[in-house]
């Protein structure tokens, strides 16, 4: 009795057609790019006679592009860049002083491999932003995961969560990306335990993870960055600069050079 079922089951399932068409098992696997295109393509194969590995080729080429855009695009949303900028917008010419070598070296990402920070250094208006910005799309081109916040924001959004009891979760949101930046540092002050609070951040991240920093402030007057404590500064910049590039960029604001 247990045969004949076995036969009548195998006998079921060879005659049974599956009720799963290609687009539903292509969506089921996620397929998206051959979902949309498996067909097509596969027409424009029998017409130009295109061998069947050749054609599986292509479309499973298709399919890892179509992955990979994605997967930056995500990347660039998760960064949160309030401007996508590039190198290719760059003018060389101007400011005064700007190491170009030094800034193509760092746009091979090399720093990231061994969590060294970047520090660009100079006035208001000098491109300290663009080129901060600049880094991070770069990397994010590169499959590193990045996040772009001003310092102040940084400040605010620990001091909101640590009122909530939050701390400890919004702490990981700055340790858990390959690239941190912290920009316009120095632009506005902050209070006492602000200035701990981003120390913490900067303190976990060392030697974890690369933080880019812009900053109009030189390093011997940080301390009225961080609340005028001397030590905590101290100790704040011997970590920081352990493994650290600085970029010093130095001439006339571009927007006010514009303006003019």
């Amino acid at each position: 009795m247990k045969t004949n079922q076995l036969q009548s089951d195998t006998l079921a399932a060879n005659t049974n057609p599956p009720t799963a068409t290609l687009e539903d098992n292509l969506r089921a696997l996620r397929l998206n790019y051959l979902l949309e295109n498996a067909r097509q393509s596969a027409e424009q194969a029998a017409r130009n006679q295109i061998a069947h590995l050749k054609f599986l080729e292509q479309l499973i080429a298709g399919e890892l592009a179509f992955r990979h855009d994605k997967s930056v695009q995500r990347r660039i949303h998760d960064a949160r860049f309030p401007v996508i900028k590039t190198m290719a917008g760059w003018d060389w010419n101007w400011p005064a002083k700007l190491n170009r070598m030094q800034v193509e070296h760092l746009l091979t990402l090399d720093f990231l491999d061994s969590s060294t920070n970047v520090i660009l250094l100079g006035p208001t208006g000098m491109g300290k932003t663009h080129l901060a910005t600049a880094l991070g799309n770069t990397a994010c081109l590169a499959g590193y995961s990045v996040l772009f916040a001003a310092a102040i924001d940084v400040v605010n959004r620990l001091s909101a969560a640590e009122t909530s009891r939050q701390l400890a979760r919004e702490l990981k949101r700055y340790q858990s990306p390959r690239l941190l930046i912290i920009d316009e540092l120095g632009y506005l002050p902050l209070d006492k335990r602000g200035a701990e609070l981003l120390f913490q951040v900067i303190s976990k991240r060392y030697e974890h993870g690369s933080i880019v920093i812009t900053t109009n402030i030189a390093f011997k007057d940080w301390p009225r960055i961080f609340a005028g404590d001397a030590t905590m500064t101290s100790a704040l910049l011997d970590r920081l600069l352990h493994h650290a590039q600085t970029v010093l960029i130095e001439g006339d604001s571009y927007r006010s050079a514009k303006r003019k």
